[in-house]
């Protein structure tokens, strides 16, 4: 197929899923035009990009574009994500590439770049929606302790509610890494518009349109690079629990906060010498304070991850809140390092518990697990070998591609469908005026 795949940013290794589907798509034996938007930072992963794409076409989004556009965006209906990259130049490389009637079919990554492909005419188009928004924000209403963080949820909910809920109305086909997305975004549906409402509804530009395939809502779960993530030649350390991820995003500044303040002193009563590493980049001021403890390391930004998650005794995650699939704990699990979990991340998941990896919800419950483990060298080690072997069955980046043809298929058979009833249509308006 020739896809067209459209994105705010440009995919990376830390922006993996794109990232994974545009490389298993490519080594599939698809051609890929890559339109994003960029900045000087992301050359080395443009480069990478070039290796696997027919085709790239960038177009600088400045972050004062970027405000710009939320801010127009404010007396209006569209979610501020996705206002963000909605800029003229972007919507109109967009276009430019529509018209000329190459692509089976457009690929269009998250929230954030939804609204740009309301400048495709001419090509069925899959929105990979990754999370519901609107369920992150409501959670994060909830649990985050940011107080900006709470209030960017707060302006942008309704809206985004209101949003989501016409995703299918307007593209082909959607997909999301989670069962418990899907059911989200499903349940936003039937209730603004439900079965028996009228269709007509009216897109941001004005052009009306039509709802597709009321399941059209498919559950692709991220993969894995397995070769990249495989087990490594290294001695784990005694008594080091690693969490990881993208420090500067709320949800991991919540869940580092909750490990070291609720969950570790319960460890520390029982295993004193026990260090924490928390790495991943961007580390906001109230994560890099935890590091006033001795025993706690807040790393910042590392070239590679994968040393310091296979030389921890065991990774955790205990999300005080989130959506979607979990890459730290896919990562943690395929580098054989036994996971402790918050049984919310498992729900995307078909690991089995004590098996595969161990659950936990209270304090209490992370403490005891984390203590077993380090009690236990050899459960631990065993833990580890079942997650590695879970990732393998399940989350690979071809399977996950596999999946992705079957979903293009089905926006190209709809979108040809509508093809045919409207030019049926338009056959019986012109029988019935040749008649008047």
């Amino acid at each position: 197929m020739n896809i067209l795949f459209i994105s705010a940013y440009v995919p990376s290794p830390i922006r993996v899923r794109p990232y994974g589907f545009i490389r298993a798509l490519a080594r599939r034996g698809h051609h890929i035009t890559l339109v994003c938007g960029a900045n000087a930072d992301d050359r080395p992963a443009l480069n990478a990009l070039r290796d696997v794409c027919a085709r790239i076409v960038t177009v600088h989004v400045s972050k004062a574009e970027m405000l710009w556009n939320a801010l127009r965006a404010l007396p209006g209906d569209l979610p501020l994500q996705a206002a963000l990259s909605f800029g003229k130049r972007l919507r109109e490389a967009v276009r430019t590439e529509d018209r000329s009637k190459r692509y089976d079919v457009a690929h269009i990554e998250h929230l954030r770049a939804s609204a740009l492909g309301y400048a495709l005419l001419h090509t069925p188009a899959v929105l990979d929606s990754v999370d519901s928004i609107s369920l992150l924000f409501e959670r994060t209403l909830r649990g985050s302790p940011s107080l900006k963080s709470r209030a960017l949820a707060l302006i942008d909910l309704a809206r985004t509610r209101a949003y989501e809920a016409r995703y299918t109305r307007h593209f082909e086909q959607v997909i999301v890494s989670s069962p418990e997305d899907a059911w989200a975004l499903r349940t936003l549906r039937h209730d603004l518009y439900p079965p028996a409402q009228p269709a007509a509804q009216r897109r941001f530009d004005g052009v009306a349109d039509a709802p597709h395939d009321q399941d059209a809502i498919t559950v692709v779960p991220n993969g894995v690079d397995l070769d990249y993530f495989t087990p490594q030649p290294i001695a784990r350390a005694r008594a080091t629990i690693v969490f990881s991820g993208k420090m500067s995003y709320h949800a991991n500044e919540a869940t580092a906060l909750h490990l070291v303040h609720d969950i570790m002193p319960l460890v520390w009563a029982c295993r004193p010498e026990t260090r924490v590493v928390i790495a991943g980049s961007a580390p906001p001021p109230s994560v890099r304070a935890l590091a006033a403890d001795r025993r706690v390391t807040v790393t910042g930004y590392l070239d590679d991850l994968r040393p310091t998650i296979a030389g921890a005794t065991l990774a955790v995650a205990p999300l005080r809140y989130g959506v979607g699939i979990q890459n730290k704990v896919l990562e943690a699990m395929a580098l054989a390092t036994p996971v402790v979990a918050a049984r919310q991340a498992s729900r995307a998941l078909h690991a089995v518990e004590g098996r595969d990896l161990l659950l936990a919800e209270q304090p209490h419950e992370y403490a005891d697990a984390i203590l077993s483990l380090m009690d236990d060298p050899q459960r631990a080690a065993a833990i580890g070998a079942a997650g590695r072997r879970y990732v393998e069955q399940y989350h690979t980046w071809d399977a996950a591609a596999q999946r992705l043809e079957q979903v293009y298929a089905s926006a190209i058979e709809s979108a040809l469908d509508d093809h045919v009833a409207a030019s049926g249509c338009a056959s019986a308006g012109h029988a019935v005026l040749s008649r008047t």
